[in-house]
């Protein structure tokens, strides 16, 4: 803040606040000065608040919006920074509202996200909770394959992968799973629906957990019965481009230098057409945060970074495959936090 001339900071995205002072709960709105800090949250949160905040003060309030406002106001501060990608216009009028009279002014946008950018590279501590998130999915595909068989339904097979999760220890998936079967799996968000899997034909599975409020992602493809040549070539395709945009991650390299290694080997192989979205995205406290794995992306990766690696090939009315692993940026490289096989899988 100092070095960016912020007098003060209003925090109120959930995860930020839960980044910066570890409150949890559903309502929270953190004001920060050069000296002081206060998390300002309502009734339903006192003793939880308590248990859980550090670095800030506790206020319990019947609006934790004016409260932190009024307190911004009154801190002697000249001006108070918002995010403007987590602040809605609705959102802004109301604080502008809640101060006393002769604030004019006093509420200014970030130029760039501050929060979100230090979380970009995890602590060691972030790191080993999102390894554990992700090998728990990996060990969740493993003991999905043993139910994928022809006539069982796709929110069948969700289901049997949530409920092992939580069994297992995940506080709830990163995001609705993904199950899409058949001519379905051409549907890059393809949600599981009751539509049965077929005899012959692809299986897309792509889902995370989340331990300790960090998230996991992976999505692995398998085969039912017997392919054909194009499927067999599709697949081996997306596989290469995987592989090779993996190996593409290490400190220095662009973000857009990583989605060029992908799409490259699906341009040789003729398939760049049917690749309809970025190479990937960071993964936290969020299923979906910065950097952007993506063709106009010049931002570069550090050390510290978790991102996603997921190439994909969509053919409408036919087939789709996509590949995904969890990346860790090293000093060194990369290192897969999603260790399933991703060689072809047929049952």
């Amino acid at each position: 803040m100092k070095q960016r001339g912020i007098d003060s900071l209003l925090v109120t995205h959930l995860p930020d606040v839960r980044y910066l002072c570890g409150f949890t709960g559903s309502n929270a709105c953190l004001a920060i000065t050069a000296s002081r800090a206060a998390m300002f949250t309502d009734g339903r949160y006192t003793t939880q608040a308590r248990q859980e905040t550090s670095a800030a003060r506790v206020m319990i309030a019947k609006s934790a919006r004016d409260e932190a406002c009024r307190w911004l106001a009154s801190s002697g501060v000249k001006h108070c920074a918002f995010d403007p990608a987590s602040t809605t216009v609705t959102e802004l009028a109301l604080y502008r509202k809640a101060l006393p009279s002769g604030h004019r002014g006093f509420f200014r946008p970030l130029t760039e996200s501050l929060v979100p950018q230090l979380r970009l590279v995890k602590d060691q501590e972030e790191l080993r909770l999102m390894k554990q998130a992700a090998h728990l999915g990996v060990k969740l595909f493993h003991e999905l394959l043993e139910h994928l068989e022809p006539g069982v339904s796709e929110t069948t097979v969700a289901a049997q992968l949530e409920h092992n999760a939580r069994l297992q220890g995940a506080e709830a998936m990163s995001f609705e799973t993904i199950v899409a079967s058949g001519a379905r799996s051409a549907l890059p968000h393809g949600r599981a629906t009751a539509q049965r899997l077929p005899r012959k034909g692809f299986v897309t599975l792509d889902f995370g957990v989340i331990l300790k409020g960090y998230c996991s992602d992976m999505t692995r493809t398998v085969f039912l019965g017997q392919p054909t040549r194009r499927e067999r070539f599709t697949y081996d395709a997306v596989r290469e481009a995987q592989l090779a945009a993996v190996a593409a991650v290490k400190p220095g390299a662009s973000c857009g230098e990583v989605d060029e290694a992908a799409r490259s080997v699906l341009r040789k192989a003729g398939l760049a057409e049917y690749f309809t979205h970025s190479t990937g995205h960071g993964v936290g406290l969020e299923i979906h945060e910065a950097p952007r794995i993506a063709a106009d992306q010049s931002q570069s990766l550090l050390p510290g970074m978790v991102v996603t690696i997921e190439p994909g090939v969509y053919i409408a009315g036919h087939f789709g495959v996509r590949i995904e692993d969890m990346v860790a940026v090293t000093q060194e490289g990369g290192q897969v936090l999603t260790p399933a096989p991703t060689g072809w899988t047929q049952l």
